[in-house]
């Protein structure tokens, strides 16, 4: 072989391998270009739909109008800087009126018409039981005096009758046209009908009495309110039997619910016997219940129970509440401030009128004080009487507010009356 074949050869072979290496190169990926057929700005979408999400909250809050605030809630004064607490004790909200509702039958219960927290009058239907033989007493009851009645008529009619056989024989007899034992035989019997009369008269005034019981035990089925209050517990359902005496086991039902009288909710505390005489009938008291410790209520000593505690040391104090609000719960935990006398007075200093608010919360203009008082989490511009002094952290307002209103003490811009608001 010449060297130009070989050469020749050469070249071609590098030629063949220049042609391959060239084809599996058009294998590669090129990882650096975008994919076919996807456009570069699909990525931009996500990010497209969190902005207009924020856009669209920041919208709603705008549109919203509600105005974030802070607020605060009126409450009673404990008593000026003159009266001091002699005594501090702890205790719990009680009923002095308050009942389970029972039957006086023992029945099945059909229909169960009150729910906790319910409110309730006097005589309200509370439930009703099965009285299906109740009224079918009563409709043989008035049958039975249907029929005393009906006997009663008959008997009428024959003394009628007899009175007048009787007062002819007589007439006769005066004239000697009759016999002694014809007119003595319609005596007798005109006698046997009034006493039949008389029998029918007791038996029908006994089946109107009979009627009356019946009326009574059907309405014994249905059972009442015994005095207004508030259903604190539902005991029974539909379904259940009900008794006024335990049966024993657990599917007879004693009660049907519980009804406090709210008006009757007072503060018993137990006091050591060796304060106790710190302690008189009609002495101003201040109350805060656990559940709201910045509610200060103005009550006063009941009476002193006259028996004391052996094991405990202490006598049972009664305190009523000068104040009535729903907030105020039966078997709530409360603390209790006996109020003493200046040095130089015999009587306690008056707890003063009207509640107290944070001095941030009251406002003037050229018409006066006022402040924004919160319904529904919507403000309302209340003019208040403010008394003195004005100075401290809060302010008594004698006219205006209620123990328990809430107001705003500052916001995050101008208030305007109806404007929504956001608590903070």
């Amino acid at each position: 072989m010449s060297n130009f074949d070989l050469v020749k050869r050469l070249a071609s072979v590098t030629t063949g391998n220049a042609d391959r290496a060239s084809r599996i190169g058009e294998l590669k990926i090129d990882r650096s270009a975008p994919p076919a057929g996807v456009p570069a700005w699909r990525w931009l979408v996500p990010v497209l739909v969190v902005a207009a999400g924020l856009v669209w909250w920041l919208l709603a809050r705008v549109a919203d109008g509600a105005v974030a605030v802070d607020v605060d809630v009126a409450r009673a004064p404990a008593g000026t800087h003159g009266t001091a607490s002699v005594l501090d004790a702890s205790g719990y909200v009680t009923a002095r009126r308050e009942a389970t509702v029972s039957s006086e039958v023992t029945g099945k219960v059909l229909e169960v018409l009150v729910e906790e927290g319910m409110r309730v009058d006097r005589d309200q239907v509370v439930a009703k039981l099965d009285d299906t033989t109740q009224r079918a007493q009563l409709d043989l009851a008035n049958a039975q005096t249907q029929s005393a009645r009906a006997g009663l008529a008959e008997f009428e009619a024959q003394l009628r009758a007899a009175r007048l056989e009787r007062d002819r024989l007589r007439d006769l007899a005066a004239r000697n046209l009759t016999s002694d034992s014809s007119l003595d035989a319609a005596e007798a019997h005109y006698d046997t009908l009034a006493a039949r009369l008389a029998t029918g008269r007791e038996n029908v005034k006994v089946a109107e009495r009979s009627v009356v019981l019946a009326e009574e035990a059907l309405d014994k089925m249905t059972i009442r309110a015994p005095f207004a209050g508030m259903v604190v517990s539902k005991d029974a359902q539909p379904g259940e039997m009900i008794s006024p005496v335990s049966a024993g086991g657990g599917y007879t039902r004693t009660g049907i619910c519980t009804i406090v009288d709210v008006e009757s909710l007072e503060i018993e505390v137990d006091v050591n016997e060796a304060y106790i005489g710190r302690v008189s009938p009609g002495q101003r008291v201040t109350a805060t219940l656990d559940a709201y410790p910045s509610w200060q209520i103005p009550a006063e000593v009941i009476a002193i129970v006259p028996t004391a505690d052996r094991q405990k040391a202490t006598v049972r104090v009664r305190i009523g509440l000068l104040e009535r609000d729903d907030r105020v719960l039966r078997d709530m935990g409360a603390k209790v401030a006996f109020l003493g006398v200046d040095a130089g007075s015999d009587a306690p200093e008056p707890v003063p009128a009207g509640v107290t608010i944070a001095r941030d919360a009251l406002h003037a203009d050229a018409e006066g004080d006022f402040v924004w008082r919160l319904a529904d989490d919507v403000v309302e511009r209340q003019e208040v009487e403010v008394g003195r002094p004005r100075n401290g952290e809060r302010v008594l307002v004698v006219r205006g507010l209620a123990s328990g209103d809430t107001v705003v003490r500052s916001s995050e811009r101008a208030l305007t009356a109806g404007q929504k608001i956001r608590r903070n």
